[in-house]
Order: C-alpha cells, then sequence, then structure tokens
C-alpha cells in the first residue's frame, strides 16, 4: 500500500458524518478502491479485469467511427466491458488523455465519464481479442493506390489484417461485426480468413455487417439517436443467433422498430448506396448553385422552393464548395468498381425527361468530377479576383472542416498553397496539427515551428488571420464567423478587400456597405464581373444530353 493510497483512506475516514456514518464509510472506500491500487493492483485496468462483466466487446480501431461507437456503446451498456484497440500508440494515449484524437460535440463527456470503469483504450489487441465475445472491426478501408483497381477498389489490407489476427488469437466462439464501409462480399472474405485458419475444436464464428451512418459534427447524436441500425448476418439459425446477441446491445437504447436485421449482402451495399445518394443530393445543389451565380436566382431560395416539396425533403440542400470527408468520394469509387466487376453495361434512365443513358460507373463518376468541379471552380474564382494571381499574397482562411463541428481538412488550400499563396487559417476546433498533417506539410514539426518555408501561419483567431490578407475565404459555417466585427477586419486588410462566402452565411449587402468585394456560392451578387467564367475557369457543358465538365478544352471525364 502507498502512501497516497493511506492518505486516500484517512481522507476517507474523515468524510465520516455521524448520521449514515458507516454507509458512507462503505461508499468512499469503494471508491477509493476503484481508482487506487489499494488491493495491489497496479492501475484502474488491472483492477476492472478483475471485475466480472457481463459482456465483453472489443473494437479494432480507435478511429472516428470506433472511437465514438464504443464510447456510446459504454455509456449506455454500463454493465459490458468495452475495450478499444489500436496499433498507433499515440492515438491510443490521445484517447487517454484529456486531448482527443477526433473533435465530436459530446464526445469528450461521454469518455471522461465511461473511461476507466467500463471504457479502455489499449494497444494490447490480443488480450482484448481474446475475451472478447462480440468483436468491431472498425479499421481504415481507403481507395487503393497501387495495382489492380486502382483508384477505384477498396484496400482491404487492415481488414484482412484484423481478421487474420482474430483467428490467431481466439480460443473461443465469436461474434466478428464489420463496422467499417467495405465492399459488398466482404464478409464473405473474412469468414473465409476465420474459419480456414487452425482453430480449436468448438470454436466458431459468425460475421455481421453493422454498417455506420454517422455525420461528422453530430456523430455523437447519430448514435444516441438514430435514424436507424442495420444488423446484415446470414439467413442461418447460427447467424440469426448472432444477429439477436447484436440486436440486444442496441435495444438498450434504441427502439426495436429502428433496428432492422437483413442479409449481409443487403446491408453492406446498404451503406454504399446511402452515400452514394447523398454525394449525388449535394452535387445537384451545387450544380444549380453555378447558374444561380450566373441568373441572378438566388440558392437559398431555390433550396427552400425544392426543400418544401416533402418527396424531396430540406435536408442536404446546402450549397458549398463541395462534400468533404473520407466517405462519400471512397464509397463512390468503390460502387464505380463494383459495377465495373459486374459488367453492367446499362443502367435505366438516370433521369426519364433527359432522354439520355448513362454506365452504372459513369453515373457515380460524374458525381465525383462534379464535386471537384465545385471545388475548383470556387478556387479559381479566388484566383480570378485577385488578378490572376494569388502568388506570395496572404489569404485569410476561415474554418478548415468541411462543415462546422468537424475537423476535415479543406481541398480548396491545398489548391491555393499550389498557386503560390500564403495561407493565414484559423479554425476554433481543428487542431493545429492535423491542419498541417492534412495539408501534408510534413516539414512543419512541433519542435521547429518552422511554418513560413511552408506558406501557412495558424491563428487562434479570425482578426489576426485576416490581418494583411488580400482576401478573406469561408471555408467552415461556424456560428462566430456569422458575429465577427467585419468593420474591424476590413481595416485590417489589404485594399480592395475581398470576401469569398463558400457556405451562404454571411450578410452580403452590409459587407458591401463596409467596402468589402463579396463573392459568394449561388449568388449573383452585384459586382459587374462577378459572374464570369473567363482566365480557364473550369466550365459545366452539355454535349448530347450528358453533362461534361470543360477545362481549358480537356473534358475530364475522359
Amino acid at each position: 500500500m502507498t502512501f497516497a493510497n493511506s492518505v486516500d483512506i484517512v481522507a476517507a475516514f474523515l468524510c465520516i458524518s455521524w448520521v449514515g456514518g458507516f454507509c458512507t464509510l462503505i461508499v468512499i472506500v469503494i471508491r477509493t478502491v476503484h481508482c487506487s491500487s489499494l488491493f495491489g493492483f497496479n492501475d484502474i485496468e488491472a483492477y476492472c479485469n478483475s471485475v466480472q462483466y457481463q459482456f465483453n466487446i472489443c473494437c479494432i480501431g480507435a478511429g472516428y467511427v470506433g472511437g465514438p461507437t464504443s464510447c456510446v456503446i459504454a455509456y449506455k451498456c454500463p454493465d459490458i466491458r468495452v475495450t478499444v484497440v489500436d496499433r498507433s500508440e499515440i492515438k491510443i494515449q490521445e484517447w487517454n488523455s484529456n486531448n482527443l484524437p477526433i473533435y465530436e460535440p459530446g464526445l469528450d463527456k461521454l469518455v471522461k465519464q465511461c473511461r476507466g470503469r467500463n471504457l479502455f483504450f489499449t494497444t494490447n489487441a490480443e488480450s482484448a481479442i481474446q475475451q472478447a465475445q462480440l468483436i468491431f472491426i472498425s479499421v481504415n478501408t481507403p481507395t487503393k493506390t497501387y495495382g489492380f483497381g486502382k483508384g477505384k477498389a477498396a484496400d482491404l489490407t487492415h481488414l484482412e489484417a484484423a481478421a487474420r489476427l482474430i483467428a490467431s488469437v481466439s480460443t473461443e466462439s465469436k461474434i466478428v461485426v464489420e463496422k467499417s464501409t467495405v465492399p459488398v462480399r466482404a464478409a464473405e472474405s473474412i469468414s473465409k480468413i476465420l474459419l480456414s485458419n487452425p482453430r480449436p475444436d468448438g470454436v466458431t464464428f459468425q460475421v455481421l455487417s453493422n454498417p455506420e451512418f454517422l455525420a461528422e459534427g453530430t456523430a455523437i447524436e447519430n448514435l444516441l439517436e438514430p435514424d436507424r441500425i442495420l444488423i446484415g448476418g446470414e439467413q442461418t439459425v447460427e447467424g440469426q443467433e448472432a444477429a439477436s446477441k447484436l440486436v440486444d446491445i442496441y435495444l438498450r437504447w434504441v427502439p426495436r422498430d429502428r433496428i432492422l436485421t437483413i442479409n449481409t449482402w443487403s446491408s453492406e451495399l446498404s451503406k454504399l448506396a446511402a452515400n452514394a445518394f447523398l454525394a449525388q443530393r449535394i452535387s445537384n445543389v451545387n450544380a444549380i448553385s453555378s447558374i444561380c451565380e450566373l441568373t441572378g436566382a438566388d440558392i437559398r431560395e431555390v433550396a427552400m422552393a425544392i426543400g418544401s416539396d416533402s418527396r424531396i425533403g430540406s435536408k442536404f440542400l446546402e450549397a458549398s464548395v463541395g462534400f468533404g470527408g473520407s466517405c462519400f468520394q471512397k464509397d463512390i469509387l468503390n460502387l464505380v468498381y463494383l459495377c465495373e466487376s459486374l459488367n453492367l453495361e446499362e443502367c435505366a434512365e438516370y433521369w426519364n425527361q433527359a432522354n439520355f443513358r448513362l454506365l452504372h460507373a459513369f453515373v457515380f463518376l460524374k458525381i465525383i468530377l462534379l464535386n471537384d468541379w465545385q471545388r475548383r471552380r470556387f478556387a479559381k474564382n479566388i484566383i480570378e479576383k485577385l488578378f490572376n494571381t494569388v502568388h506570395d499574397k496572404s489569404v485569410a482562411i476561415l474554418g478548415f472542416s468541411f462543415k462546422k463541428n468537424t475537423g476535415d481538412a479543406r481541398y480548396i488550400c491545398r489548391y491555393l498553397l499550389d498557386e503560390g499563396a500564403k495561407l493565414n487559417i484559423y479554425d476554433p476546433k481543428v487542431p493545429k496539427s492535423a491542419i498541417f498533417r492534412d495539408l501534408r506539410c510534413s516539414e512543419y514539426s512541433d519542435e521547429s515551428n518552422n511554418e513560413s518555408q511552408i506558406q501557412v501561419q495558424i491563428h487562434d483567431n479570425a482578426y489576426s488571420a485576416a490581418e494583411g490578407a488580400h482576401a478573406l475565404v469561408i471555408l467552415t459555417e461556424w456560428d462566430e464567423f456569422k458575429s465577427l466585427d467585419y468593420e474591424v477586419i476590413y481595416g485590417l486588410m489589404m485594399k480592395p478587400a475581398f470576401i469569398f462566402d463558400g457556405r451562404v452565411i454571411l450578410d452580403h449587402q452590409r459587407l458591401q456597405s463596409i467596402g468589402f468585394i463579396v463573392h459568394s456560392i449561388g449568388l449573383k451578387l452585384s459586382e459587374g464581373d462577378s459572374h464570369s467564367t473567363g482566365n480557364g475557369l473550369a466550365e459545366l457543358k452539355l454535349t448530347n444530353g450528358i453533362c461534361d465538365l470543360i477545362e481549358n478544352g480537356q473534358t475530364l471525364s475522359q
């Protein structure tokens, strides 16, 4: 027993009151035991290893999906031990600290409440897998950058490694759950790995699909109050029993009618299809926004009119500089590869009124091309308005995430850096290290703080970022950006002072009255040349009923 532990015990006795003193003592001592090594345990996790939980869950992968999902399960199921494992020691250290590796509203509160009680983060994957009855695989499945299927197919290296690790260390039967977004029939590959490796007699595996439907910025809300929970499994007695056990976990807080049980392949495809539908919706409204900028229509009014139709609804109708995050483009490319692999030559009419037919893969590729076009169109408009060059010019970037309450980096910044711009970036939530990492600034390090060589400065407020800037660019709809003192900002900037509103959140008339030259997504503003698409800007061109993306005479779809 250490001196610190003795102090804990003395403090416990001093807290006893004459009324109910004995009960108070018991409660305090129990709490002291839980948080110390009173009985010889070296740390909190060692103590909790001795506790008999009703059920043990292991999550392989401490990333954006695995971390928050595990936290919510631990929060809602205090009798279930949830252990999150990852091979990255730095990431695990961050999960065990007050500086979590990802930002999501409400996440830190859940972690603090559950960590050390029934939620643990460790690099000891073997031990966690052995103890678990149910294992989530929540690893990265990026698009392949090499070999066959390069640029489209999913790279399942990490998924395969996780399956092989489970097979090699399991001494009891397990339920293995795909949480990662995977190609259709990936569960079949996992099953082959699990069942082909030597295992003790009687050890069996059931593989389920349980895709996530999280939106960055609202992940905890999505997990606590999901629209639906999708569970795919084999249509066998064993498969249905495994699915039932996962259903029982979600029933702790999700109504039964929101938990859908279907076959494995339908579950895997549903995830890809859902993201494709959402990405297409964003690209649709962004395409309409470009028309608004040339005609005088207001994208906000058009979106309101469209969203009032009950068949369409109002969600995902905000014009922007393009969809971000890691999922939409990757999942669409996955669908492209799937269609090509299945030799699907034609699809039904994509848009009946347009009276044209497209290849399956071509439809999905157009969504990605249009999204990239929207990004480049916005970036090139900045360059054009700043007298066709941003070389050595300071540009203030307000917001580095693609939407508020997220931590994803911006492609716009990369385009401007490629043109030689000096970026002054401010985002209230995205960590400095994440900004440099996502801008691929490998020469930056916390030790050297050598920011000048890479033309990027990170600021702790919007006013500092705007000082000396030729232009101010809004890339995220953080609420604080709406209430900034733009008269002060105008005084800090070079003249003429430009504002580019990539989120349509500012009072443009007021900004113009201050003296700013304002340009916005989805709006034709008063400046005479605000709608020009000259100087090599990407344009939309209809050819044979198909919307081609043209830039400098080159068809991007080729």
